[in-house]
């Protein structure tokens, strides 16, 4: 089959899956959604089991071959999922790969996830093996000119829309990272209603510049820092921050650093686990000095307590929004 452009996606997935999909491109962001969006579908269409290899150093390829031969007696269809972090499999891997392509089952499907290719990787016989047994999906970042437009489908998702101006704004303002984009769109989706959203509601919410800022809320939550959390979360409160808004930041920066500590845990470098999450700069030993003290089960509790005070915001729950803050903030100390 021919390599397929990103935004071909959504017609694959209107139709039965295949036994093979690879996602990959320049763009973290376009792939973990390419990912998930693929699982989702895979869920739906009955494939009710799954198995998660990760490819890093050192790792047995033969578990690929065992993955594909491990068939449920009872019907039940299987997800191959299979992760390649830095996209060079080797020998041993390569040829692993295009066995496998020589034996896919209809009773299974592969999703391979790769990172940026050069064009040597693409040229490469294992990827060329992959992309005449299935459906392979470059993904790549829209350009600076094309990315108002990328705003605007996904301000449609959640049901609200800019004019141009407002737009363009958003896209200088992020300057082409698309991550950043993702969250100032999901900050507008907490912030305003469906409907049109004005220039001046866009410029509000992307140059909020409260004097206790969210982005010092989210550096002593990293530090473990207590008394400028609660500090912070006082002020925030007293400046009539939404509440939507302040849990979207913890929640971010909770499931980012669980991501991290799951990735650590499988045992793949923590700098490119990083550099994945597009963490970079002084971020980075902040990032790194909370994994070491924090590990999965209260990083997953926390963001169970998320979860919680998502539903006292909604009035589903009962309890005080900003007692339930600084207790999950107290929880990650």
């Amino acid at each position: 089959m021919p390599l397929l452009k990103g935004e071909q996606l959504a017609g694959l997935l209107e139709r039965p899956l295949g036994p093979l999909y690879v996602v990959y491109g320049d763009e973290p962001l376009l792939v973990i959604e390419a990912g998930d969006a693929l699982r989702a579908t895979a869920r739906r269409q009955g494939y009710s089991e799954r198995e998660v290899l990760v490819a890093g150093q050192g790792f047995n390829w033969t578990q690929l071959a065992m993955a594909g031969g491990n068939l449920s007696l009872f019907g039940d269809r299987k997800l191959i999922d299979l992760r390649i972090p830095n996209g060079k499999p080797g020998r041993d891997g390569g040829q692993a790969l295009q066995e496998h392509c020589q034996r896919l089952s209809p009773d299974a499907m592969t999703l391979i996830t790769l990172p940026e290719l050069t064009w040597q990787d693409e040229k490469a016989s294992w990827f060329q093996t992959l992309v005449e047994a299935g459906y392979v999906l470059k993904f790549q970042a829209p350009g600076l000119n094309e990315l108002p437009a990328w705003i605007a489908g996904r301000l449609k998702r959640q049901g609200q829309s800019a004019d141009p101006e407002g737009l363009r704004f958003i896209a200088e303002r992020v300057e082409g990272n698309l991550l950043a984009a993702h969250q100032e769109i999901q900050k507008l989706g907490l912030l305003y209603p469906a409907g049109a959203i004005s220039l001046e509601q866009v410029r509000e919410a992307v140059l909020n510049v409260a004097r206790y800022d969210i982005d010092g809320l989210r550096e002593a939550l990293l530090q473990g820092d207590m008394a400028r959390l609660t500090r912070t979360l006082d002020g925030l409160r007293q400046e009539g921050e939404a509440p939507p808004l302040v849990l979207w930041a913890v929640t971010e920066e909770v499931r980012a650093l669980a991501a991290l500590k799951e990735g650590m845990n499988a045992g793949r470098p923590v700098d490119l686990l990083l550099k994945e999450q597009r963490i970079w700069g002084p971020r980075q030993m902040l990032v790194k000095r909370a994994l070491g003290r924090l590990d999965s089960q209260r990083l997953n509790a926390a963001l169970a307590r998320a979860a919680q005070i998502d539903r006292c915001i909604k009035g589903l729950a009962a309890g005080d929004v900003w007692d339930e803050f600084l207790r999950l903030g107290l929880s990650l100390r």
